[in-house]
């Protein structure tokens, strides 16, 4: 089953100083924080802030591509987790013929972003989460829990590279 989530912010992992998207259940509680590259959470923080670039960047060519081409992309879906890493696809129709694409969350999400489709995660990835199942059950470190339920407004809403 997908959960459909945003994307709460961006913000700075304080223990390895990598990014990280902070993506949250529309219906509920869950979060999934992922931990991305340095471009990848500029061309999300961009789109984030409106930025305008004097060309565009490599997400703003893929929407201008699929656009050109009359492909809508239907949504994009976290679908899974493998040795802490996650998978994405992308999907998309054209002419009635609905194709998926294999991609990075953080690809995903800054298309996403750019054509305004809706953001999915897997049940399954957020149960195999670490990170999200630590923040959901009772016996998890206090302070990542509180590190995550703490984010404020200020910390997810600019995100400055």
């Amino acid at each position: 089953m997908e959960i459909e989530m945003k994307i709460r912010g961006l913000m700075m992992d304080p223990v390895t100083n990598m990014p990280i998207v902070v993506l949250k259940d529309v219906h509920g509680n869950a979060i999934l924080p992922i931990w991305v590259g340095v471009y990848e959470a500029n061309a999300i923080a961009l789109e984030i802030e409106k930025v305008q670039t004097p060309r565009p960047m490599t997400h703003d060519l893929m929407r201008n591509l699929l656009l050109g081409l009359n492909v809508r992309v239907q949504k994009v879906v976290v679908n899974d987790l493998k040795d802490d890493t996650f998978y994405a696809l992308i999907w998309m129709e054209r002419d009635g013929r609905v194709m998926s694409i294999d991609s990075r969350p953080s690809d995903a999400l800054a298309l996403a972003l750019r054509v305004d489709c809706p953001i999915y995660v897997e049940e399954e990835v957020l149960k195999n989460s670490r990170i999200a199942s630590a923040v959901t059950e009772k016996n998890t470190s206090e302070e990542l829990r509180k590190w995550l339920e703490n984010l404020s407004d200020e910390d997810l809403g600019r995100y400055k590279m």
